[in-house]
């Protein structure tokens, strides 16, 4: 456990973004990014996630009535409001994804952002329990950490 004084250094997973977006992603990530303004932490994120928020959001244009005023100030606010500092990857970070990909987990944003979690020595925040098995299974460095595990 982290001390009061010591920052959390936390990459976010996709679902922590969409919010912001204006995408509704649940209860528990809402409260979770609520704690996350109250406490010492430093925000990290992937232009990956980003990526695969454009990918939602593009689901949600053709099915739903998307407030794009909102997700373009949020989209703003992620890239340019200086509270979100975005990762540089490197050809480390895609080997390391590629190789997880070859262990059996398909999901590549998933393991990019892993990867870089590993590399850049962050915490993953993520909801994702196969991810989180996968890990375990094959006994791997564990950097996730779930909404409830920040406090």
């Amino acid at each position: 456990m982290r001390s009061k004084q010591e920052t959390l250094k936390i990459l976010l997973d996709t679902s922590f973004i969409l919010p912001t977006l204006g995408i509704d992603t649940g209860k528990e990530v809402t409260q979770c990014l609520r704690k996350l303004a109250e406490i010492k932490s430093e925000i990290h994120i992937s232009r990956f996630s980003i990526l695969e928020s454009l990918w939602i959001i593009t689901r949600l244009i053709r099915t739903a009535d998307l407030n794009t005023e909102h997700f373009k100030i949020g989209l703003r606010s992620i890239l340019e409001s200086g509270r979100y500092k975005k990762i540089e990857e490197n050809s480390e970070i895609f080997n390391e994804a590629l190789k997880l990909y070859r262990l059996g987990h398909k999901d590549i944003i998933d393991n990019i952002l892993y990867a870089s979690s590993t590399q850049l020595n962050l915490k993953l925040l993520t909801l994702d329990t196969e991810l989180k098995e996968f890990i375990h299974e094959k006994s791997l460095n564990d950097t996730l950490i779930s909404p409830n595990q920040i406090a």
